[in-house]
């Protein structure tokens, strides 16, 4: 059984032009057990960003090659605590005025260990809040309307 699993993405903005930047950690001490994600970047708008595990841990071009949300499963977009949710479904995080979030996330799906685990995937930062699949909009379904992608990084092992 593996133990202790570590990942890491380095954050970077989308375009030349972003100030986008920061670090998420992965821990997850054992299979079955939840993933701990802490997270610290700056350069963002206040408010709430979607925040969401891509499939693929491409960023030729920019975090558009990542692909859609990690969804194995087939499932619906949803809120973290939802049962019918994307396996990279984690919700929003909420950037202070100084365009800042340092926070941390414990979530019960999301693996570093087993067939579905999310290394070597792409965490992405989007511009806009999350509607956790609830805000009767065409794209709440797929994506929660989360809007661009102004952020990511590629989902590393780390020791």
């Amino acid at each position: 059984m593996t133990a202790n699993v570590k990942a890491v993405a380095v954050i970077q903005g989308d375009n030349p032009s972003s100030d986008v930047s920061g670090i998420v950690r992965f821990t997850q001490e054992k299979e079955n057990a939840p993933t701990i994600i802490e997270i610290d970047i700056k350069g963002l708008k206040r408010g709430d960003h979607g925040f969401h595990v891509h499939e693929f841990g491409d960023n030729t071009d920019g975090c558009t090659s990542a692909g859609a949300h990690f969804n194995p499963f087939n499932k619906q977009h949803g809120a973290p605590q939802d049962e019918n949710r994307h396996l990279g479904d984690l919700g929003n995080i909420t950037a202070s005025t100084d365009g800042t979030v340092k926070t941390k996330i414990t979530d019960n799906q999301l693996t570093l260990i087993g067939p579905h685990k999310v290394i070597g995937r792409t965490i992405v930062v989007h511009a806009d809040k999350d509607d956790l699949g609830k805000g009767g909009n065409e794209l709440s379904p797929i994506t929660g309307n989360s809007g661009d992608r102004v952020g990511c990084g590629v989902i590393g092992l780390t020791h």
